[in-house]
């Protein structure tokens, strides 16, 4: 009976435990914290979280139940991360829920959202001088666009071995965003500029709202190709919404098809986190890395606004600058807040959409244009 007993014993998480595995899983719980109490992007960091928690409970190796073992039911749904296939689906329905009246009332805005993905490409060259392989240093830089999505889908083609750190990472400044851009905002704008007010935009036509969709794909499609999965998946939703015709297949993309890819992206990125895999000076380096990516994105955005004001009659408030990384909608919603806390009056929600609508297209390009030079390296 002792013998049955420690054999048992010796079958459990409580024997076979590891200190990676619940330092683990305490990010988890604070995950879920930050998701359910301070309600940091929770249709993320909830699932991220129980997924940390699901992948970080110990097991014996051969049963099939780690995310890293082939046969397990864990493994296959983490297919969908490795081969791409969920950022796609979570693009379908973004474009079904979003909004392009704001970017094409004022297209000068759109500027803004490209200043944005500076933060790419310098993170990118700076992840190289630090030693990183080009494909990986790719897969870092894409984090300043606060595109989970986008991140997950380049990391995929580019170097699977990180999904894990850079998914989490994207993920986790994409939920921060209102505790990591406010200080940059405030510091590099003054009162005056923070308190500028922007004009009315001009009504936009529905006709205008179809063509959109289909001329923003082709364009950007022949620029760069290979964003073609993901861009064509955001366009394709936007023409179902903007169709109307077509109302039943948007609704499909932007509740159903979208809360389920989201789901299992959460859960397995989450699980993948297996602390004796995840916790490497590589995974520390890349959280680093990709904050400082962020950073830059966001100065790029507000001190490329300043500059536009130098040439326009009718000035821009600088804040919008900061809804130029594709965090949406929170990052148009910060800009709204830090310009509400000058004056309660002046509404800048609508106009800050339109860099952050341009910054998911932004991003997209710009993984496109990395996968595109990576391939032939």
């Amino acid at each position: 009976m002792d013998a049955l007993f420690i054999e048992f014993y010796h079958n459990t998480g409580f024997y076979l435990w590891d200190y990676r595995y619940l330092l683990m899983i305490c990010v988890g719980l604070g995950f879920i914290y930050l998701g359910i109490a301070k309600d940091y992007e929770p249709l993320l960091l909830v699932p991220i979280g129980f997924g940390m928690l699901m992948g970080n409970i110990p097991i014996f190796k051969g049963l099939g139940l780690g995310i890293y073992e082939t046969n397990s039911v864990l493994h296959y749904l983490y297919f969908g991360v490795t081969q791409g296939i969920y950022p796609p689906l979570i693009f379908l329905g973004i474009g079904a829920m979003t909004d392009f009246s704001t970017l094409l009332a004022r297209p000068i805005l759109m500027l803004l959202g490209a200043a944005a993905q500076t933060g790419i490409f310098i993170t990118f060259l700076g992840a190289l001088a630090l030693g990183f392989a080009p494909n990986e240093a790719a897969s870092i830089g894409i984090i300043g666009g606060a595109d989970g999505p986008t991140a997950i889908f380049l990391t995929a083609k580019l170097a699977p071995h990180l999904i894990g750190p850079i998914a989490v990472a994207a993920y986790s400044y994409m939920a921060l965003v209102p505790v990591i851009q406010p200080p940059i905002m405030r510091l590099l704008t003054t009162r005056k500029e923070r308190l500028i007010r922007m004009e009315e935009p001009r009504e936009v036509t529905k006709r205008e709202k179809i063509i959109f969709p289909i001329v923003a794909f082709l364009l950007c499609c022949f620029l760069a190709p290979a964003a073609l999965p993901l861009l064509g998946m955001l366009c394709f939703g936007n023409l179902l919404k903007e169709a109307v015709v077509t109302e039943r297949l948007a609704n499909t993309a932007r509740n159903a098809l979208i809360n389920t890819a989201t789901i299992l992206l959460g859960i397995t990125v989450g699980a993948s986190t297996q602390g004796d895999v995840f916790l490497t000076p590589s995974s520390i380096g890349i959280f680093a890395l990709g904050a400082v990516s962020f950073g830059i994105a966001t100065a790029s955005g507000v001190i490329f606004a300043k500059i536009m004001n130098l040439f326009l009659k009718s000035k821009i408030n600088p804040l919008l600058g900061a809804a130029g990384v594709s965090a949406v909608p929170d990052s148009a919603r910060v800009v709204q807040i830090v310009g509400q806390k000058e004056d309660p009056t002046n509404f800048l929600l609508m106009h800050a959409m339109a860099p952050n609508v341009s910054g998911v297209i932004g991003s997209a390009i710009a993984a496109g244009v990395l996968w595109s030079l990576m391939a032939k390296i």
